[in-house]
């Protein structure tokens, strides 16, 4: 019968992921649970499987059904459904950011631990040939020491978001920062392979709660070195091209990644440039994300995402909250330090 999926969260995102993992091999999806009545109609209609209104009434029935379940839902959600899944003994992959607190990442890490379970994090960048290619030439060394790093996001999010969840801090607990900010976060903690240190940060809101522009600077550590980023995050800007750039230098080169153009520079002069075939979209890397979760669960790949880094995102994105309110320096192992934990050992 292979992997059985069950799906919590099925409009939109969570749609696609289901007929997704419907079309790989070996993977049945047994059922799934929303609250907008539509949704669980065309999902009944699509799979042929049933749609719960209550996410706990689907592991009422299905638990004992079921190896994993994929969590598509608004950010706030994300840890009393992840927890009920754990408490079944499912593997789980939760779309970002993980959770919108430090002890709920905590709290989500341990559980799993202890019961043995896979807790992966939907952040897509991991499976993006240019972003494969630009951490493998940091790992390689071809641009010596990391430096400093300066990345950026625009979109025009706060219009194209009016009157849904994502502009309610009830649901996305926040703005613009948890949401696609989120993922300029985790790429830059992954692909310098470094960790967050200290942060400085002025956040901007539409009202109180909602974030929508962020300027921050980051103290990162890598290895016994340390450097320094700059990160933009903007969501009230017309949509303009770029939207996302990455700008890496190295004590003897440099990477630059902006307009699906790829840029490495080596001090011996030797200079590539590669451009991102089209086929590398949303839904490829979407399709690469769920094979790497079956594929972990199996035993067959590691984990490309592991709950460990939503939690350094979570950290860091509290940090910055902090950082602005405080207008202070704020050290985000403090955020991590100060949570209730039984044996839970941060890197």
């Amino acid at each position: 019968m292979g992997l059985r999926i069950g799906v919590i969260g099925v409009g939109g995102l969570g749609y696609l992921q289901a007929k997704t993992y419907s079309e790989l091999e070996d993977v049945t999806i047994v059922a799934a649970a929303d609250v907008a009545a539509d949704a669980r109609e065309l999902f009944e209609r699509e799979f042929n499987a049933p749609a719960y209104q209550n996410y706990r009434a689907l592991l009422d029935d299905h638990a004992s059904e079921l190896d994993a379940m994929t969590i598509v839902t608004p950010h706030t959600l994300h840890y009393d459904q992840a927890i009920a899944c754990l408490e079944r003994n499912l593997h789980l992959l939760i779309e970002k950011p993980m959770v919108t607190e430090v002890q709920q990442a905590v709290d989500i890490i341990e559980v799993a631990t202890e019961r043995d379970l896979d807790v992966q994090v939907g952040y897509q960048r991991h499976f993006h040939p240019a972003f494969e290619q630009m951490r493998y030439q940091i790992e390689r060394g071809a641009i010596g020491d990391v430096r400093s790093v300066n990345c950026f996001i625009s979109q025009e999010w706060i219009e194209n978001h009016q009157n849904t969840w994502r502009v309610d801090p009830d649901f996305s607990g926040g703005g613009q920062l948890y949401d696609t900010g989120s993922h300029l976060l985790e790429a830059l903690i992954w692909l310098t392979d470094s960790v967050p240190k200290t942060v400085t940060a002025q956040v901007e809101y539409d009202k109180p709660s909602l974030d929508v522009n962020s300027a921050v600077t980051i103290e990162m550590e890598r290895g016994d070195q340390s450097f320094l980023s700059s990160v933009s995050i903007t969501g009230d800007g017309d949509d303009v091209i770029p939207t996302e750039g990455y700008f890496i230098w190295g004590t003897e080169g440099s990477i630059a990644y902006v307009n699906d153009v790829l840029h490495i520079h080596e001090s011996d002069e030797v200079t590539y440039r590669a451009e991102i075939p089209s086929e590398f979209n949303f839904d490829t890397l979407n399709e690469r994300k769920l094979e790497n979760f079956i594929g972990s669960i199996e035993g067959e790949v590691d984990p490309a995402v592991p709950a460990e880094i939503g939690l350094e995102v979570t950290a860091l994105t509290e940090a910055i909250y902090e950082s602005a309110d405080t207008g202070t320096v704020v050290d985000i192992d403090d955020f991590i330090d100060g949570c209730d934990s039984s044996d839970f050992v941060y890197r």
